[in-house]
């Protein structure tokens, strides 16, 4: 929908009237050229128009935080000065608030990780550290719990390897601690199990030559030392038989 207005010129502001530019109080911009209807407007209900503006002009981003269209105010704090964003944390739309917390300075915008939409905390999740972000492991969403796993230290991550999501967990294991990896090796997820098997220290695959996903065991065999290959000889898959005679092959030449 973006391109087809972009390309018929369409200008409709954000109550779906036609724009004027007659009426706009920046009219001498676009006599000069500075603003374009339909291309770059504060006006229009496009925000990638809306944004081509501010990006043109970041100084008028302050006088739009009040705007109508939550659109505009949400663009207009990616632009406006830092001091100017405190208020916006109490905006009444969540895209609002999530740019004032992506914005702001992280001890200001730590009590929204609380707030009632997921967008904030996210947003949030994105700026915290130390306990604040260790306290998001208990988000009811599992993308918030993600974000903070992502940028967590990696030795606070045993705090989130139960986690209930197995997304969750697969992030858990690409960055938790080699020593800790073996806490996971029986994860009932198999694609957590295969990240683990990707980064064990590979004289310990052989706990996977039985494992039940064929992936995690094509993992661990592709990796063990040869001398543990003997666990995988018997393996009911034939690409898994074909990797273990091939390493051993190669062993014997």
């Amino acid at each position: 929908m973006e391109l087809a207005g972009e390309l018929t010129g369409e200008a409709l502001d954000w109550l779906g009237r036609p724009v004027s530019c007659r009426s706009c109080p920046h009219e001498a911009m676009h006599r000069d050229g500075r603003c374009r209807k339909g291309k770059t407007c504060v006006r229009d209900r496009r925000a990638r128009r809306v944004e081509r503006f501010f990006i043109d002009h970041p100084e008028l981003a302050g006088q739009y935080l009040d705007h109508p269209y939550f659109e505009v105010r949400a663009i207009a704090a990616k632009y406006v000065d830092l001091f100017r964003l405190p208020p916006l944390l109490a905006d009444p739309e969540p895209e609002v608030r999530a740019m004032a917390a992506l914005r702001l300075p992280a001890g200001r915008v730590a009590p929204l990780a609380h707030d009632p939409d997921r967008r904030v905390r996210i947003a949030v999740a994105s700026r915290l550290s130390g306990k604040p972000l260790l306290d998001m492991l208990g988000d009811e969403d599992y993308y918030v719990r993600l974000i903070t796993v992502r940028r967590l230290p990696p030795e606070l991550l045993p705090a989130a390897m139960a986690d209930e999501e197995a997304e969750v967990r697969r992030w858990v294991a690409r960055r938790l601690p080699e020593h800790r990896l073996i806490d996971m090796a029986f994860d009932a997820d198999p694609m957590v199990r295969q990240e683990v098997a990707e980064r064990l220290e590979p004289r310990r695959l052989g706990l996977f030559a039985d494992d039940a996903d064929l992936r995690v065991r094509f993992t661990a065999a592709e990796r063990i030392p040869v001398e543990g290959l003997i666990g995988f000889l018997g393996d009911s898959d034939p690409l898994i038989r074909e990797t273990v005679t091939r390493r051993l092959a190669a062993r014997e030449e």
